[in-house]
């Protein structure tokens, strides 16, 4: 289990103090996909590096399995870092070096036999599906490809944690999707812990069962995916959500009310009884829907008619319902 108490990280530049993170408190449970989320800026990376001491914090606790990591030697420190393996944006890779050894890299410098550590890499690309370019190069791989490598080398010395820290964002679309569904794979048959920071909320739907949201520095709401996707509480979420200047194109000025439909709900046809039953035509937006946690769920900014009498119709009809939603200011 990672825990985060009081973590803090002030950065002293010139003749002023930058503050990265403020009390920061978070508990990752073992087995688990925990994403961070927010914009650049918030802090995200600099939070993924605290957990395995990249980044040093200023002030608070990480504890590891319940051990205060701040407090270990250099040499303890070196050792628990084996346990905890990591993936970058730009992959990281060791150009000179083929595939095969990239990922035998860590093991060398763990001190494992050659032979021993060549046997465990080849394993490794079978895992992560590169069996065949053992031999290969970076330059001769897709980044794709390339991100693969760096999975498997983050795996090389059998780490309880994977930290991943925007692994996806240099990435297309199905790419994403593909490295995503690897990611879920090694948790599922290997309990690999992992840890994602990433700016997309997409990536935090595939894959993440608890998500925090960090804004300026700090976490500003943290729950079940599910939750904080279909009940989002800080603005940075529903920012997040549903980008303030995609609702600000496609918006004629009208009030804006965004629905959410849970699963009992997302295949009812809602807004057909409400624009029935109140004799007012309402504008959409936006709709969207996924499914987290094995349910559909759903969400629909409607945009109220123009008439205040018309507008109030359809606030009354929201209200008597059983549907969640929320007026967007």
């Amino acid at each position: 289990m990672i825990e985060l108490k009081s973590l803090g990280k002030t950065y002293h530049a010139s003749d002023k103090e930058i503050v990265a993170l403020e009390d920061i408190n978070l508990t990752i449970r073992d087995g688990e996909i925990y994403g961070i989320i927010g914009l650049s800026g918030a802090g995200k990376s600099t939070l993924v590096r605290c957990i395995n001491l990249l980044e040093r914090p200023t002030s608070g606790q990480v504890l590891i399995d319940g051990k205060d990591i701040l407090a270990l030697s250099r040499e303890k420190l070196l050792k628990l870092r084996q346990s905890i393996g990591m993936i970058f944006q730009g992959f990281n890779l060791l150009e000179q070096r083929s595939v095969l050894q990239n990922v035998t890299f860590p093991l060398e410098v763990s001190g494992v036999k050659s032979t021993e550590a060549r046997a465990r890499a080849r394993e490794l690309l079978e895992l992560v599906g590169l069996s065949d370019r053992a031999g290969s190069y970076p330059s001769q791989l897709s980044g794709g490809q390339k991100q693969r490598v760096a999975i498997a080398r983050a795996l090389a010395t059998n780490p309880k944690y994977l930290l991943c820290d925007e692994a996806t964002s240099a990435l297309d679309p199905n790419t994403t999707r593909s490295i995503l569904e690897l990611l879920s794979q090694i948790n599922r048959s290997l309990g690999v812990t992992i840890v994602i920071i990433t700016h997309e909320m997409k990536v935090i739907d595939q894959i993440c069962d608890r998500v925090a949201v960090l804004d300026h520095s700090r976490i500003v709401e943290e729950g079940r995916v599910s939750e904080v996707f279909t009940s989002p509480v800080s603005e940075i979420a529903k920012e997040l959500i549903l980008p303030a200047n995609r609702k600000q194109e496609i918006s004629g000025g009208g009030r804006r009310v965004r629905l959410t439909f849970h699963s009992e709900y997302a295949g009812e046809p809602v807004l057909s009884r409400m624009v029935l039953d109140c004799q007012c035509p309402v504008n959409i937006l936006y709709a969207d829907t996924k499914e987290l946690d094995g349910k559909t769920y759903g969400q629909m900014m409607i945009e109220l008619p123009p008439g205040e009498r018309d507008a109030e119709k359809i606030m009354v009809w929201l209200k008597n319902s059983l549907i969640d939603w929320q007026e967007e200011v």
